[in-house]
């Protein structure tokens, strides 16, 4: 992972020629490139660890599994949030941990967290690092120090029952590696955020994520069946039984409890038989509010697919002007849609998985009820090319970073009957408060998770980065965003967990004395 951005160093850049020009011409660049500054000029604090509470964690785990270097620090500093990136490439990141342990089972887990009780050592739980709401900036608070808990070394699988479809996994396991261990046996766990590439499985269960394909599998939280969480005076162990009416949820107390109460050690999970028919087609609709009306008759009427995606008008601008040929330009062509009444439309991206027969059935189904709304068939390029890049968003972030451009994401969801006009008031939100700042923004979103009563609705924006206030200027239009998402009767965050960015808004939505 990139110190200062995201993922592998060797992807290839995404932003061409054209791409550039046309966000010069919509939103402007910066006159110079940005690049983040070399790795040796990150400044850091001193750690304030004393050498006694160095020896006594590296007596617990192993000396190799203690790091204090500069590199490790600076990598655990933040996640991958706007704010955080915006800070690390200039060289200043807030919150660097004093040192970093590495834990490898339940038992190293639980005596480190009892030491840094002991010590007073505040502890931050690192998965795959992947946070994009400040969720790993610590709360020091009275500590005098303060550590990050990585979980990569607590990565193994610890039982598969293929009778009951159920896997026992470490917490730290990466999600593609459990993919590995699943596709030789048939199975998946159906679970793809953006961030899949790198997220860790209690990570994901830390913060109630949702994947690309949540709409047929269900989002982490339903396929979470029991887990172990450690906390320094107890662990809370709840077994994978797939139903119990003792008492309270706690199962569903823990899960998006981002390191509150403890930190997750291991995880019980439903999986399910690998699909052997996958169909990913691509759908216009003549405008939003037609798309969303077809994505309702979807979910309401038994034609579920696993991935829907629908975007809006500006998006859908965006990637025509955006793809190159073979992608939604080049399959699609803009004189066929103009032709047949889509031109200024909306583009959406279906996909069905299941056992043969039983996904083509439900196409088959969802077919009808979109034409019968007014859908145009685009064939399966557009869906490919979605397909290809569904992991590739987060790279194109950093280098639009480097050109001086602001981007950020974030979600909200809400019943159907209000998607429509949430959409609208967010949408103007963010653009009024850009427009104040006097970087006028191109702001996108789409459907991404159907459910029968309502929809997800996920909105990306880009301006023009005030270099001399970068973190003023996102903070102006989140807070914009955030009003007129509790306001407009929309959760304050569908599937990126709460952390330091959305701290104060949840109350909005959870009334009472």
């Amino acid at each position: 992972m990139r110190w200062w951005g995201w993922g592998d160093p060797a992807h290839a850049p995404l932003l061409t020629p054209s791409a550039l020009s046309f966000l010069a011409d919509t939103v402007g660049v910066a006159a110079r490139p940005r690049p983040p500054v070399a790795l040796g000029e990150v400044r850091l604090p001193r750690s304030t660890l004393s050498e006694q509470s160095l020896a006594a964690m590296r007596a617990m785990v192993g000396a190799y599994n203690v790091r204090d270097d500069h590199f490790e620090r600076v990598i655990h500093a933040a996640g991958k949030g706007y704010p955080d990136l915006v800070r690390l490439r200039a060289g200043d990141p807030q919150g660097a941990p004093d040192a970093v342990v590495m834990p490898r089972g339940h038992e190293e887990l639980r005596g480190v967290l009892e030491l840094c009780e002991r010590m007073s050592v505040a502890v931050v739980p690192f998965g795959g690092g992947t946070s994009v709401v400040g969720g790993l900036a610590p709360l020091r608070g009275e500590h005098r120090s303060v550590i990050a808990l990585d979980t990569r070394h607590m990565d193994r699988l610890l039982g598969l029952d293929r009778d009951s479809l159920t896997v026992a996994v470490q917490a730290g396991m990466r999600a593609p590696a459990l993919e590995r261990q699943l596709a030789p046996r048939g199975l998946t766990l159906g679970h793809f955020p953006q961030s899949f590439q790198y997220v860790s499985l209690g990570g994901c269960a830390a913060t109630r994520s949702a994947g690309q394909a949540s709409s047929g599998y269900g989002s982490i939280e339903k396929m979470i069946l029991g887990l172990r969480l450690v906390a320094p005076r107890g662990d809370v162990e709840l077994p994978a039984v797939p139903a119990t009416a003792a008492g309270p949820g706690l199962r569903q107390l823990l899960v998006g409890s981002e390191g509150a109460f403890g930190v997750i050690g291991e995880l019980s999970l439903r999986v399910r038989p690998a699909p052997r028919e996958r169909f990913y087609d691509g759908y216009f609709f003549t405008d939003f509010a037609a798309g969303v009306e077809g994505l309702r008759s979807l979910s309401q009427q038994h034609a579920l697919p696993e991935v829907a995606r629908l975007s809006d008008e500006q998006e859908t601008r965006m990637s025509l002007a955006l793809a190159g040929s073979g992608g939604v330009k080049g399959t699609v062509g803009r004189a066929y849609l103009g032709a047949r009444g889509y031109g200024r439309g909306c583009l959406a991206v279906l996909g069905f998985e299941g056992a043969p027969g039983e996904a083509a059935a439900r196409r088959k189904r969802a077919l009808a009820l979109l034409r019968a709304g007014g859908a145009l068939s685009v064939g399966r390029s557009p869906a490919h090319a979605w397909l290809r890049s569904r992991f590739s968003g987060p790279y194109l972030r950093d280098e639009l970073l480097t050109q001086g451009v602001m981007v950020e994401t974030l979600e909200t969801a809400t019943q159907w009957s209000n998607v429509t006009r949430l959409h609208r008031q967010v949408g103007e939100a963010i653009s009024s408060s850009l427009s104040a700042c006097g970087t006028p923004a191109l702001v996108m979103c789409h459907v991404s998770h159907l459910y029968e009563s309502g929809a997800s609705l996920y909105f990306t924006f880009l301006a023009l980065q005030r270099a001399y206030d970068a973190i003023g200027q996102w903070q102006a239009v989140k807070d914009a965003a955030s009003r007129a998402i509790t306001a407009g009767g929309g959760t304050i965050t569908h599937h990126h967990g709460i952390g330091r960015d959305h701290a104060r808004w949840p109350s909005g939505e959870r009334r009472g004395p």
